[in-house]
C-alpha cells in the first residue's frame, strides 16, 4: 500500500470504513480512558510551527505487514504468521490472547479485545456477513480486508484471467475522499503502487527497525 502524505485531510473516512467493513466495535468513554480504544487503523497528527502559524500532518497508521515482523517470533501459538501472499495474518481461533504480539510491535497496530462487543438492535443488522465477529481475549489487527481480497482473487480465477491493478481496495482506499491510498502487487513493476513506492517521495515508517514494512508514505511536496 501506498498513502500519500500530500493528499491526506485526516478526515478519518478510513476509520469509519474499516470499522463498518470488519466489524469492530467501538469503545465507551471508560474503556477509551483505560486506554483500551479500538481502531484498526488511526490517523496521527502532527503539528508544525508555532501559533498562530500552525501547520498540521495527518498520517493513516495501519498494520504495516512487515516482510519482518517483530510480531511473529514471539507468539506461542503462531496464531500470527506471513501467508503465501506476504500478508501478516491473524488466526483468531488459535490466539489465547498472551498479548506478546502487541508488545512487540514498534507501530502499536495491535488491539486486545477487551470486552464483548455489543451492537443494540438495530446496529447489528448492520454487520459484514463476510467477517466474523470476535471473541474476548484476542489479538485483532488490520489485514488489508483479506476477504477482499480473496473475493476478487476466487472472481478473476472463474472467469480465468489475471487480477487487474487496482481490482482489489480495501476499505480504507475505497472510502478515501481524497484518493490518499493505493493498494495493489508490489511484485508487479508495472503496477501503480510500485512506481509509487520506487518514487522519489516513498518512505517507510521506522524503517531504520530493519522491519521492512509494505506500506509505503509519500512525504508532503515542500
Amino acid at each position: 500500500m501506498a498513502i500519500d502524505l500530500d493528499r491526506c485531510t485526516g478526515c478519518q473516512a478510513c476509520v469509519a470504513a474499516c470499522h463498518a467493513e470488519n466489524n469492530l466495535p467501538v469503545s465507551d468513554p471508560e474503556s477509551a480512558a483505560k486506554g483500551r480504544a479500538f481502531h484498526w487503523i488511526r490517523v496521527d497528527r502532527y503539528y508544525e510551527g508555532e501559533f498562530p502559524e500552525i501547520r498540521v500532518k495527518y498520517m493513516p497508521v495501519l498494520c504495516q505487514q512487515c516482510d519482518e515482523a517483530p510480531c511473529e517470533p514471539v507468539c506461542p501459538v503462531y496464531a500470527t504468521y506471513k501467508n503465501e501472499e506476504g500478508l501478516n495474518v491473524q488466526v483468531y481461533n488459535r490466539c489465547v490472547g498472551t498479548r506478546y504480539c502487541a508488545n512487540n510491535c514498534p507501530y502499536s497496530v495491535r488491539f486486545f479485545n477487551w470486552f464483548d462487543p455489543k451492537w443494540p438492535a438495530p446496529l447489528d443488522l448492520q454487520h459484514n456477513p463476510d467477517v466474523s465477529i470476535r471473541m474476548t481475549g484476542v489479538m485483532e489487527k488490520c489485514t488489508f480486508c483479506i476477504q477482499r481480497i480473496q473475493r476478487v482473487e476466487r472472481s478473476a480465477k472463474e472467469e480465468d484471467r489475471p487480477v487487474a491493478d487496482g481490482e482489489i481496495q480495501p476499505a480504507c482506499v475505497q472510502s478515501c475522499p481524497a484518493e490518499a491510498m493505493v493498494f495493489g502487487d508490489l511484485n508487479d513493476r508495472e503496477s501503480k503502487v510500485s512506481r509509487l513506492a520506487e518514487s522519489g517521495r516513498a518512505t517507510r515508517l521506522l524503517e531504520d527497525l530493519g522491519t521492512r514494512p509494505k506500506v509505503f508514505y509519500l512525504q508532503k511536496a515542500e
